[in-house]
C-alpha cells in the first residue's frame, strides 16, 4: 500500500487491523483514523515532505551539538554553512 501509492486501500488495512484484536495494532489503527484524510493523501500523492524534515533534523543536530556551549552567532553560522 505505501510503495505502490495505494491509499485508497487504507479504510479496509484499517477495518482488519483493529478486527485482529491485538492491542498495538488496534490503537495504532485508532490513531490513524483520526486524521484520516491526510494519511490517506500521504499514502496517495507522490509529494512528500522529506527534504523539510531533513533540514529540521538538521538544525536540532547543530543546536544540540553546541547546546549550552555556543552563542547564537555561531549556532546560526553552523545552520547557515552545514553540510
Amino acid at each position: 500500500m505505501m510503495t505502490e501509492r495505494r491509499g485508497h486501500d487504507l479504510a479496509d488495512w484499517l477495518g482488519r487491523a483493529e478486527s485482529t484484536g491485538f492491542p498495538s495494532l488496534t490503537s495504532l489503527a485508532r490513531g490513524l483514523r483520526q486524521d484520516f484524510d491526510a494519511v490517506t493523501a500521504g499514502l496517495t500523492m507522490e509529494w512528500n515532505s522529506g527534504r523539510v524534515e531533513g533540514n529540521v533534523n538538521r538544525v536540532k543536530r547543530v543546536k544540540r551539538h553546541g547546546y549550552g556551549r555556543v552563542g547564537f552567532d555561531l549556532l546560526r553560522l553552523q545552520i547557515l554553512h552545514a553540510d
